[in-house]
């Protein structure tokens, strides 16, 4: 062939052709390109597009300020994002409002550290708040720009801040709506303290960790003795188990299990009360008291024997201090599993005890101060012989003195699952205070939760409602009150001259205003008088010297009421809000303060469905941690390959569970980000400057078989990806786009129209027809991976046809891909499909094998004769059947029927085409061109 003709069929051949770069340079073009996201305002033009649009409204949870963003964080947001980008390409107005939580105990913790504790005790609370105030504003500045940098689109300028003063504001609506019904109130009852922390705790700000932890066994003489056992002439004991011996001191009472069998052990000349069921395994197992024995009274049968309630009333020597009486009563909480049968009760000390001690009025002792130190004193309700120690420090020396004394039985180290802050990460007691809480059944508040989270909210994945339905059905009263400086304060008086607290809707409107118009910081710098008014008073005594009380509010109420300072009260925003989004963590945390605090305030939930999401994890399924140098930096990973591998990591990854990310996976993200480029790359290609939707498009009838069947089939792929982005599975949407685009469309098709997309002539119907469907993937591909594919998809805006685009700049402002005809009629044309790719899969693997004999080189020098069975042969040959040869890119096809699916391989008819290199019978001379098809002739002439 002369290199003139060989130039001219170059020049002929329409070649792919494109300004989109094959190399990303996402670290270096993103910035560029937010930065033009900025500049033009574009969260802004995408809520002017669809203004007057039905509302989605994602109430955005607060992160703490508190440190710059993580790998969680961006898992987080970019999960917002995408269903944000999702609905407004479906025509909803999606404004997303970022915000804070600002709160709380650990920046308070920061401005403690940096003072020094001694100088920050020193300190006025005024002065503590503002330097908290900077630090956290400091950090969300820090946040904000990480969250940017991912592509979050948001108002990014006006967001929510938990210290705003409408949000101080609006911790105290909600707080006087509920405690006009009822739901809050004042008690003295043992909370989770922290003595680290100096605060309660609730149940949300518990974590369990294994603990070490002492188990005695201790002997409380009985001052009542049964009758039966009296005759023994010995002391008799009830034998009681306790993991914390530093609340002996508090004890009050022992409770048995009512139904429970008791016997009397006879060992050490003394007798020792305890279950049946567990004298063996505490006596011979624990204690080695082998000759240890039950007790038979003189001319009985059998071992003495009776049944805990029979016992109740039974009073005994308190441990600790001398003069001091218990009460044996019982409880259905006492199990027959570990211990002795015989629990030491602590009113103080413990929620189960504090219920009994009420119930079967027992003293509610407390000797241990804020500090967890024990107060100093010889009394009851002091530390006696243990005064000023840390609890601590008191296990031991307590354990030392029972054994000094002969009560001790037995001590064992055991390892078991223990309550810790959640903050400083030390182990909590349970202590009882005077606090405030949020009654849970008093009014009804918890059946009223229970029945909105599971009937009336929808939640994903499902097994989310399970969880959280649990939590709320078990949860005791709220406590809702804290002992720090940061934070809303509780509204609360209390009387100078009576020592009455005073709160009524008086004082708390006044409180109201007084936050809507200076803030909550206004409580700490002036008097009451200059605030309240005439609701100056207390209603028990007259008086009108009040004082603020100290106390805060929890900061799960005070994020967990942003659904009335944010979605009530933002004109653009709606409430109840359509979703939640956070993770796992937040069913005991912000989904449930939000639920508490709306169902008690106005009867509803605040959200109409919640995404719950699990947490990141490393490679090796391991948490996190800077000591263990497994942590991911999102910022890093933005600077050395783009946010939109961290956004396609989110896509690709089932964020229901936990999830893990380590270079290595972020690696492979990166290969599954270059098959979607690339294949951007070589639609655009073909479409760039050569297509024009006017004057190209081919109607759907008019099409060539195997594109019809090609738009059948991305008529399928979008329904199904439609259906993945509404149920919120980015990863079903992800792992169908995938394998799409690289299993049916690089592999497949668009392998096979290259030939008639290179060297068809200009303008043929068949060339037009391939472009048609080309357009129709690139247009269904740039709206299904904008969401995920923010930034890419955007650069892809600039290399596409008019026609596909919207007439739109951004791809973010893009509508929502709809296919070009139904799904019931793809149904129809996805049995040929079928067919083929069945035969395709034979036919390929015989090309195989004889290329592996050496016997071709390119698949277009050869022929098949294939047999089908009668169904797919039907298929294959009627009207909407595809041409195999192009399907299959060899020369000639030959189909028989036959009893099952087969196919040779045999040398191509005819002479090779110079120009296409497709075997034609007949190839011959046209005009001053040899060895050319007719095909390829036409498109020469043209």
């Amino acid at each position: 062939m002369a290199k003139k003709e060989k130039s001219v069929y170059q020049e002929t051949m329409h070649l792919p052709k494109t300004g989109f770069p094959m190399r990303a340079g996402l670290s270096k073009s993103e910035p560029a390109r937010l930065a033009r996201w900025n500049e033009n305002h574009l969260y802004e033009q995408l809520q002017k597009k669809n203004e007057g649009h039905e509302q989605f409204v994602l109430h955005d949870g607060p992160p703490y300020a508190n440190g710059p963003i993580h790998i969680g964080h961006a898992m987080n947001k970019i999960s917002k994002d995408i269903i944000m980008r999702y609905h407004a390409m479906n025509g909803y107005q999606t404004p997303y409002v970022p915000g804070w939580d600002c709160h709380g105990q650990p920046i308070e913790h920061k401005v403690e550290e940096a003072l020094g504790t001694a100088a920050f005790n020193a300190t006025p609370t005024a002065k503590i708040r503002e330097m908290c105030h900077e630090f956290a504003v400091e950090n969300l500045d820090l946040q904000r720009e990480g969250f940017k940098r991912l592509g979050v689109l948001g108002d990014w300028d006006h967001p929510y801040l938990t210290l705003y003063h409408e949000h101080d504001a609006a911790d105290i609506e909600v707080f006087k709506a509920m405690f006009d019904r009822g739901m809050i109130y004042r008690g003295r009852k043992p909370v989770h303290w922290c003595k680290h922390c100096h605060t309660a705790l609730a149940e949300a700000e518990i974590e369990y960790a294994d603990e070490v932890s002492p188990s005695i066994f201790v002997r409380f003489e009985l001052i009542d003795v049964p009758d039966e056992l009296k005759a023994a002439g010995v002391p008799v004991d009830v034998v009681i188990w306790t993991t914390t011996p530093w609340t002996l001191p508090a004890n009050a009472g022992v409770a048995l299990l009512g139904e429970a069998d008791y016997v009397a052990v006879e060992a050490q000349g003394r007798l020792g009360i305890m279950a049946k069921a567990l004298w063996e395994k505490v006596f011979h197992g624990v204690a080695k008291l082998e000759d240890a024995r039950l007790f038979t009274p003189e001319g009985a049968d059998a071992p003495w024997c009776a049944h805990g309630e029979d016992l109740v009333g039974l009073t005994y020597k308190q441990p600790i201090f001398e003069g001091v009486t218990g009460r044996v009563v019982t409880a259905d909480y006492v199990t027959l599993e570990d211990g002795t049968g015989c629990v030491h009760t602590a009113p103080g000390h413990g929620v189960d005890d504090y219920y009994t001690g009420v119930r079967c009025d027992l003293p509610i002792i407390m000797p241990v101060d804020d500090d967890g130190r024990f107060y100093v004193g010889d009394t009851y309700g002091t530390g006696g012989p243990f005064s000023g120690l840390d609890t601590d420090e008191a296990n031991p020396k307590i354990i030392a003195w029972l054994a000094e004394r002969g009560m001790l039985l037995a001590e064992v180290k055991i390892n078991h699952s223990y309550p810790h802050c959640w903050r400083c990460k030390n182990p909590t007691i349970f202590r009882a205070t005077d606090q405030w809480f949020v009654s849970m059944d008093e009014t009804g508040l918890r059946e009223q939760a229970l029945d909105q989270v599971l009937n009336h909210v929808t939640w994903y994945p499902d097994r989310a409602k399970n969880r959280i339905g649990a939590m709320v059905e078990g949860r005791p009263d709220w406590c809702i009150s804290r002992q720090r400086n940061w934070g809303v304060p509780i509204p609360s008086f209390t009387c100078a001259d009576c020592g009455e607290k005073v709160m009524n809707d008086a004082t708390l409107d006044a409180v109201i205003a007084l936050f809507k118009a200076e803030g909550s910081d206004a409580w700490f710098t002036k008097a009451p008088e200059e605030y309240l008014g005439d609701a100056c008073v207390c209603p028990h005594c007259g008086g009108h010297h009040l004082k603020a009380d100290r106390d805060i509010l929890d900061v799960w109420w005070d994020s967990g009421v942003s659904w009335k300072a944010v979605c009530e009260n933002r004109p653009e925003l709606r409430y109840p809000a359509d979703l939640y989004l956070e993770g796992s963590d937040q069913h005991r945390g912000w989904f449930q303060s939000s639920l508490l605090t709306s169902v008690g305030a106005n009867g509803v939930a605040p959200y109409k469905a919640v995404v719950s999401q699990g947490f990141t994890l490393d490679g090796q399924g391991r948490k996190m941690s800077k000591s263990l140098g497994n942590v991911i930096d999102p910022n890093k990973v933005c600077d050395e390959m783009g946010a939109d591998i961290i956004r396609l990591w989110v896509a690709s990854v089932d964020t229901s569970t936990d999830v893990a990310i380590d270079h290595e996976i972020l690696a492979r993200t990166s290969d599954a980000y270059r098959r979607f480029r690339n294949t951007f790359r070589f639609l655009l290609g073909e479409l760039e400057g050569q297509y024009d939707a006017e004057r190209d498009h081919v109607a759907f009838d008019d099409l060539t078989p195997l594109d019809k069947i090609m738009v059948a089939r991305l008529t399928q792929v979008q329904a199904e990806v439609d259906d993945a982005y509404a149920s919120y599975e980015f990863n079903r949407a992800y792992r169908t786009l995938y394998d799409f685009v690289v299993t049916e469309l690089s592999n497949v098709y668009l392998d096979a129209l290259k030939d008639r997309l290179y060297c068809e002539r200009e303008g043929s119907l068949a060339r037009r027809s391939a472009q048609t469907v080309l357009a129709e993937l690139l247009s269904m591909l740039l709206r299904d991976l904008q969401p995920i594919l923010s930034f890419t998809c955007d650069e892809v805006m600039a290399y596409t046809p008019e026609g596909i685009r919207d007439g739109q700049e951004y791809a973010a402002l893009l509508d929502w891909y709809r296919a070009p005809i139904t799904l019931e009629e793809a149904a129809e044309l996805a049995p040929v499909l079928d067919a083929a790719l069945e035969l395709r899969a034979v036919v390929t693997k015989a090309l195989e094998d004889k290329r592996s004999e050496g016997a071709f080189t390119k698949s277009q020098e050869v022929r098949v004769a294939a047999t089908v069975p009668e169904a797919s042969y039907a298929l294959l040959t009627g009207d909407g059947a595809p041409d195999l040869a192009e399907f299959f890119i060899v020369s000639e096809v030959e189909l028989t029927l036959g009893d099952e699916v087969s196919a040779t391989v045999e040398a191509a008819r005819g002479e090779r085409c110079d120009r296409c290199w497709n075997y034609r019978t007949s190839t011959g001379a046209h005009g001053a061109y040899a060895h050319i098809c007719d095909r390829c002739a036409e498109a020469l002439e043209a």
